[in-house]
């Protein structure tokens, strides 16, 4: 059970409240934004704070922290998921999810709270099932609602002939042209000590999908190596019982846009990382001097993009002076830490490094912080999961079907 959510913005002000289950004073928002405060980085602070009364459950967002006090001995994943599942279906009404979207349309977040839960019980949290009772904004039902004067979201109940008897797919659903797109979108998060031994590695995918197709097909996916997840979880479409027998996803699947699966992956120890980040700071009297190489390890042949490295130094440090022999850097004097955005990385490049010194206003200043580096990488799973094949019954027309895999780094730490 699931008492009240308050919605935060950045500042901590509660821009959404919606109780389920009686009042729930404001304090609790108070005591959440001094614990908040206290962290570093949103990401810090622990999913579930205990207070005397309530644990505060909470997901942040875009900026936004969805705030749930519970009372009663509940599962808190139920919970950390119907939050995921708000954020998610606000993202799909207004395209983004920002607070000038929220604000703008108070009355259908609102409207789609109360259909979602019913006493503190999850109820309907399908999108194809909450288009149907609650229609998305759009221009032409912004004008209707100004010139009429109405400031809530028209509903309307579906004919019992258009009543699917599947939640998360409604019924009459037709398209000119039929096709269907999986995207494979995998993170690393890994620590990696000085001399580039892997400390731990874990991979979290996600198969995301855009269905176009009419009527009520039935599909099958299949993997050309399903062993490799070591945990995952569906979307309510997907049978599970067949996918544990045979290893395959079998599901009538959802229009639009929806999370097909989400999985984890152990990357053994001995197996290369994508790149290889090789530091060499050296401390000395009133400073130091660095060098830092990266190298392609594992891509299969594919350019590293969007690559950038964080290189903190100790908070004593004044200035600095490098050089770099691709992309460019720049020294913040406030957080006290170089960021040197690389961009493009290919094969046949050379190893690119950034060289320097620093002046620190200390005799011997802190050592052994933590690099930081972001990356992606397009048409590659570095889990080498694969998609096979994927099989349409129940509909006589041939869809275009299209698979696109990425990687890109989580939280990828480099010990110095």
């Amino acid at each position: 059970m699931i008492d009240s959510l308050f919605v935060l913005n950045a500042t901590g002000k509660i821009i959404i409240e919606k109780h389920w289950r009686g009042l729930i004073n404001r304090q609790v928002v108070d005591y959440f934004n001094d614990q908040f405060s206290k962290q570093s980085s949103p990401e810090d602070l622990l999913p579930i704070i205990p207070t005397p009364k309530y644990q505060l459950v909470h997901v942040y967002r875009s900026g936004l922290t969805f705030l749930s006090p519970v009372s009663n001995e509940v599962d808190a994943l139920l919970v950390l998921e119907f939050l995921h599942r708000i954020v998610d279906i606000l993202a799909e009404y207004f395209g983004e999810l920002a607070e000038l979207s929220i604000r703008d349309n108070f009355d259908i977040v609102y409207q789609l709270l109360e259909e979602m839960m019913d006493y503190g019980y999850p109820l309907t949290t399908e999108p194809n099932a909450l288009k149907e009772m609650i229609v998305p904004p759009n221009i032409i039902n912004k004008v209707i609602s100004q010139v009429a004067g109405v400031t809530s979201v028209v509903q309307h109940v579906p004919n019992g002939s258009t009543i699917s008897s599947i939640p998360w797919r409604k019924a009459g659903v037709k398209y000119t042209n039929n096709e269907i797109y999986f995207d494979v979108v995998e993170e690393i998060d890994a620590i990696v000590d000085r001399n580039g031994a892997i400390v731990s590695s874990e991979i979290h995918g996600l198969i995301q999908a855009n269905c176009r197709l009419s009527g009520m097909p039935d599909l099958t996916l299949n993997f050309v190596n399903p062993r490799v997840l070591d945990d995952y979880s569906f979307h309510p479409c997907v049978r599970y019982n067949k996918f544990e027998n045979e290893r395959v996803l079998s599901f009538v699947p959802p229009d639009g846009h929806f999370k097909l699966m989400t999985y984890r992956v152990n990357l053994p120890h001995h197996q290369s990382l994508p790149l290889y980040v090789k530091p060499q700071i050296y401390i000395g009297n009133g400073g130091g001097k660095f060098d830092i190489s990266i190298n392609i390890r594992n891509t299969e042949g594919k350019p590293i993009e969007n690559v950038l490295l964080v290189f903190p130094l100790a908070k004593s440090v004044s200035s600095v002076n490098a050089t770099c022999s691709l992309g460019s850097y720049i020294f913040d004097p406030v957080t006290k830490s170089i960021r040197w955005n690389i961009g493009k990385i290919e094969l046949k490049d050379r190893a690119p490094m950034l060289s320097g010194n620093f002046s620190s206003t200390e005799q011997t200043p802190e050592s052994g912080h933590t690099i930081t580096i972001d990356f992606l990488i397009n048409m590659y799973a570095i889990s080498g999961l694969k998609v096979d094949s994927l099989k349409i019954y129940n509909e006589a027309y041939k869809p275009y079907k299209g698979v696109r895999s990425m990687t890109k780094a989580g939280k990828f730490q480099i010990r110095t």
